[in-house]
């Protein structure tokens, strides 16, 4: 007996077989940045990139803070990854969870080490919630009178100096 796919049914399998859809736990072994972790897992290492939020990046302000805030919470404890997609550098975007169910994710935000990221989680109530309180109550990076979001830094990092590209006379 020979299996036919369908022309529907390919593009479905394909999506199927590439979109990470369970969970599994592991050990910490490395932290990148604010949202940047290493996950050990059956001996092999996978680039996690913590879902809906986003931190300063590493040479703004705040952005040693940050890591540093989620170094002391991951680094080298065993967490659950709950995976919802990967991005577009191959990092499985992920809630990454406590061995006391703590929220990471959450938590970065609660303690004002990051920004709720709606651009990739925009109908996260708990997250919108988390990040006025913390704006409120000026923890973390809101104790700063103007912030700087990180898709404003690197924005602003990436173009090149005026009169870089204009043409010679």
């Amino acid at each position: 007996m020979r299996l036919r796919l369908l022309p529907l049914q390919v593009p479905l399998l394909l999506l199927l077989c590439s979109t990470p859809a369970f969970s599994f736990t592991g050990l910490v072994v490395s932290v990148k940045d604010g949202d940047t972790i290493e996950v050990l897992s059956n001996g092999q290492t996978t680039k996690i990139r913590l879902h809906g939020i986003d931190c300063p990046e590493k040479r703004q302000a705040y952005g040693y803070r940050a890591k540093l805030a989620t170094a002391v919470l991951t680094f080298g404890q065993a967490v659950t990854i709950h995976p919802h997609e990967k991005d577009k550098y191959g990092r499985l975007v992920a809630e990454v969870i406590l061995a006391d169910e703590t929220n990471v994710n959450q938590l970065l935000v609660k303690d004002g080490w990051c920004w709720w990221y709606r651009t990739y989680a925009p109908a996260d109530p708990v997250l919108e919630t988390l990040e006025t309180e913390a704006r409120q109550t000026k923890r973390g990076l809101w104790n700063d009178p103007h912030p700087v979001p990180p898709w404003v830094y690197r924005k602003a990092k990436h173009k090149p100096p005026v009169g870089v590209l204009e043409p010679l006379p």
